[in-house]
């Protein structure tokens, strides 16, 4: 059928079916190709349950070993057909598409920030009580805060992984001749602007280079994250956006001063002013920055590193108010027509996955 004979349906199907074949496709866990994944329109066992994610690096070394426990405790290989896809927009794309085209996995991850998104725009399906209970799951078993947040409408939509935020790692073979140190080998507190200037001061002394990395190009997430960071520990720091994404009420005032002392650390020669996720990251792993500004998924990474001694704290206060940047990976029931086996199925997947959790907290 050439696409002028196409139905709208069929036309919707065939983009999301050519958007996800054409992506970044990973094996994980049971997964083959494009097509063996249902991508393109291939019949799967009905009883194999198809999961997405955008897990790559550390965190899908972490997912990987959750998800062979699901497979052996629910039938072995053919009880799970797992997907990788390329991180941020591209994902979320592909699993807006396929679920528009009717061809949607039967569960995904999507970040609290994004799954709000999808569910405003009809993409996912409500998760009530009676589906909680099918596998002995209530709201009392999640952290009050990010089961709160995560409602819209006064509906659930998503049931929370985690709760991951930006994070202040220290290479300690730095850190100690610099004096940031105790007794114990742990960081000293570092308050305020003073206090952070001159422990990134210090901590050039001994490195010759830099205090501390973030990255800053190539990369608008973390830019991100560090901007919110210092944006929301000041006083009378309002939201970036409100009214549902529809209207700006940043203050304007603060959000000039925060990019200004951001770009003031680089002019002091404090941190790097042009430095990709990599390069920011290697820089506290060969001790030529005594602090890497990042997530806290990338202590799986730090620990693969040999000969490193890092720790890792909550970035510090260093304007008004305790306050980082902060999300949830969540896992959601993109909208499709299920039975009652594929809904008991679906949930079974992911009580599975929090059951194992402590996996994914290491």
């Amino acid at each position: 059928m050439s696409p002028r004979g196409m139905s709208r349906r069929d036309l919707l199907r065939w983009s999301a079916a050519t958007a996800a074949a054409g992506g970044s496709v990973a094996a994980l866990s049971g997964c083959g190709s494009a097509a063996a994944a249902g991508i393109s329109g291939a019949k799967l066992d009905p009883r194999t349950l198809q999961f997405w994610s955008l897990f790559s690096g550390g965190d899908g070394a972490r997912l990987t070993t959750m998800l062979e426990g699901y497979e052996k405790a629910n039938g072995g290989a053919g009880s799970l057909q797992s997907t990788v896809f390329a991180w941020g927009n591209p994902y979320y794309t592909k699993v807006s598409l396929a679920t528009v085209g009717n061809k949607p996995p039967d569960v995904a991850v999507a970040h609290l920030t994004r799954a709000k998104n999808l569910a405003a725009a009809g993409l996912l399906t409500e998760i009530n009580d009676e589906m909680l209970a099918l596998v002995g799951l209530n709201p009392s078993d999640f952290v009050k805060r990010v089961w709160e947040t995560q409602k819209l409408d006064g509906k659930n939509w998503v049931l929370p992984l985690d709760t991951h935020p930006f994070v202040l790692y220290f290479n300690r073979k730095v850190c100690g001749p610099a004096g940031l140190l105790d007794g114990d080998g742990q960081l000293k507190p570092i308050a305020g602007k003073d206090g952070w200037e001159a422990a990134l001061a210090a901590a050039k002394k001994v490195t010759g280079s830099t205090g501390a990395a973030v990255a800053t190009v190539n990369d608008t997430s973390t830019s991100w994250r560090w901007f919110q960071t210092l944006y929301r520990q000041q006083k009378g720091a309002t939201p970036v956006l409100d009214d549902g994404g529809t209207r700006l009420t940043w203050n304007e005032d603060l959000v000039t001063s925060t990019l200004a002392y951001i770009q003031k650390l680089t002019a002091d020669g404090l941190m790097p002013a042009t430095v990709d996720y990599a390069g920011a990251e290697t820089a506290m792993f060969t001790g030529k920055a005594a602090f890497f500004l990042q997530g806290v998924w990338e202590i799986t990474t730090a620990q693969g590193v040999e000969g490193l001694d890092f720790g890792m704290v909550p970035v510090p206060t260093i304007f008004d108010v305790p306050a980082e940047q902060a999300d949830s990976h969540t896992f959601v029931l993109p909208r499709k027509d299920r039975t009652a086996v594929e809904t008991k199925r679906a949930m079974t997947f992911i009580k599975s996955m929090l059951e194992q959790s402590l996996t994914w907290a290491e």
